[in-house]
């Protein structure tokens, strides 16, 4: 046989050798594995959303490397996401999939679409395909996206981490995914910057600028602390010598652990008079706070919660900071805030963010208006859609500069996109206020309110309205669909109405009333519209309602009745 007879067999062979490779291999009612041979950067998995989720396995010489659940395609492929195989050590690897919470027919699982639609690729596309994709609000290029978390400033840019699944548009797998941003307003997405390990998933967190090298990890390094979300939640550190670009977990990990089973969401900040770092962190339906010298080693130093604001759904992703009293008698004065978000239990049903106001002295955090806190729940923002409201840490000119979730976890699994799913809000400058006495009443006197970050002034990107008195507001489009904003001045209320904004029908809980306290009377109205929120801020940040839309087309028309 010559060299050329035998090298066309010998290709032959290969190539067959290859087909038959990546056939799947039905292992029982529930289990498949799949040989395949490595050809492009990216193995891109078949979705289908209404599928049931899989744990997959992706091994190379015996070894794991990768471990994700999706919902792999048994019928129709809505889109694909992207597994990076730059983890594999080798050319060949296998595919191990358990179809753990569904049991097939081996006939039906050598059928499944997945198989014949799991292809390899040198990119992937992530330009958008959404109608309601907003032009000047933060989403992930594609995948599922939660609580903002670990975000910083620093020589000039804002790093915003993000909850993220990048295998599929729904809750799972979390990562913590990476976006920057000049301006506030345009964000440029990073890629993952924080990945799961033998501790757990990884949950939400802060960062720091360690600008003394307190850790021992270099001048200036970036420290992460985030939730291992294993069998147990722990506290873990990552530390990043390039600028939040990519980070190395800490060997001594975990660092701070309970015997609670919901202990999550570190958020950390410098507190100079006692020269310590200091931690407030989420357990169960309080908050604890602790201190360190060097990020690693924690010491308790109080709790604080039970018998305050609303308990109707577990505490998370808290935030603790000093702000100025902008009005009245106590104008200039200074108190801290202590943000507390909770699930469910919001005053419009489902997720919201409330706070305290009050005192700390790097030990111990006190409210103020003690009996009324006792009583009374305060909200940052009464829309259904702002939720993990947590502030940017090193913000330039000693800002808080808070970031939230623009959704609730009622529906936002279910919300009309697929190629990603959720955006965050605008950015905001929270500030305290004295709001007007009613006569007859006992409340707070002090109120956080949330103006919209001065990057946004001077953009176009909101609608100025004066208010003189009661009055309905009406947003609308070319098909009829309506956004309404009533303010009721007699009885100081501020509510929307998204009940024909939209596509509306993907859950019972998205269109009912939503109603805001108003604590001083109102004389303008801040709205920001986007393909699909519109946020309200009345006195420029006084009284906030943020809210998710999906019209047709963008509103394009204002209508003011006054009443």
């Amino acid at each position: 046989m010559n060299r050329g007879i035998r090298y066309v067999l010998l290709s032959l062979v290969v190539c067959l050798c290859t087909a038959n490779a990546q056939e799947p291999s039905v292992l029982g009612d529930h289990h498949v594995i799949m040989h395949m041979v490595k050809s492009g950067k990216f193995l891109l998995l078949p979705i289908e959303e209404q599928a049931q989720e899989c744990h997959i396995r992706l091994l190379c010489k015996n070894k794991e490397v990768k471990n994700l659940n999706a919902r792999l395609a048994v019928k129709k492929v809505d889109y694909v996401v992207p597994v990076d195989l730059s983890v594999l050590d080798g050319s060949e690897f296998l595919i191990d999939v358990d179809f753990w919470n569904k049991n097939y027919s081996v006939d039906e699982l050598g059928k499944l679409s997945c198989w014949s639609e799991m292809k390899q690729a040198n990119s992937f596309n992530t330009v958008n395909r959404e109608k309601y994709r907003p032009e000047f609000h933060h989403t992930p290029s594609y995948g599922w996206m939660n609580d903002p978390n670990g975000m910083f400033y620093k020589d000039g840019v804002w790093h915003l981490y993000f909850q993220w699944n990048p295998y599929g548009s729904y809750w799972e797998n979390m990562n913590w995914g990476h976006a920057t941003s000049t301006d506030l307003i345009k964000w440029e997405n990073k890629g993952l910057a924080i990945t799961p390990d033998a501790l757990g998933t990884i949950f939400s967190g802060s960062c720091v600028v360690d600008k003394d090298n307190t850790a021992g990890f270099g001048k200036n390094a970036i420290i992460a602390m985030y939730t291992s979300a294993g069998d147990n939640q722990t506290q873990s550190l990552a530390y990043s010598l390039d600028d939040g670009m990519t980070f190395t977990k800490y060997d001594g990990n975990p660092v701070l652990t309970a015997n609670i089973p919901d202990f999550r969401d570190p958020n950390m900040f410098w507190y100079e008079p006692t020269h310590r770092w200091i931690l407030i962190i989420s357990a169960g339906q309080e908050m604890r706070i602790y201190s360190s010298a060097d990020l690693k080693e924690w010491s308790e130093e109080s709790r604080f919660g039970l018998g305050y604001g609303s308990h109707d759904g577990v505490w998370e992703c808290p935030d603790l900071m000093k702000l100025k009293v902008e009005n009245g008698s106590r104008k200039g004065k200074e108190y801290w805030v202590l943000v507390c978000n909770i699930n469910p239990g919001g005053p419009a049903g489902g997720s919201a963010t409330q706070y305290f106001v009050g005192n700390f002295d790097g030990h111990i955090f006190t409210p103020l208006d003690d009996k009324i806190l006792k009583s009374e729940s305060l909200w940052q923002d009464y829309g259904k859609d702002h939720y993990a409201a947590v502030s940017f840490s090193n913000a330039p000119d000693n800002r808080h500069t808070m970031i939230a979730w623009m959704s609730n976890w009622q529906y936002a699994n279910n919300v009309p996109t697929m190629q990603y799913r959720a955006a965050n809000t605008i950015c905001r400058e929270p500030f305290l206020f004295e709001g007007d006495k009613v006569k007859g009443k006992k409340s707070s006197s002090l109120y956080l309110g949330s103006r919209p970050s001065p990057e946004y002034s001077g953009k176009g990107l909101d609608k100025k309205i004066a208010v003189k008195g009661s009055c309905e507001i009406i947003l609308k489009n070319i098909e009829g669909e309506k956004f309404g904003i009533n303010y009721d001045e007699k009885n100081m209320i501020l509510s929307i109405d998204r009940s024909k904004s939209g596509e509306v029908e993907f859950s019972e809980d998205f269109a009912v009333p939503v109603i805001a306290p108003v604590h001083k009377k109102l004389t303008s109205l801040r709205i920001f519209i986007d393909n699909s929120s519109v946020e309200v801020f009345g006195n420029d940040g006084e009284v906030c309602i943020t809210s998710q839309v999906f019209p047709k087309s963008k509103y394009n028309k204002i209508s003011i009745k006054e009443k």
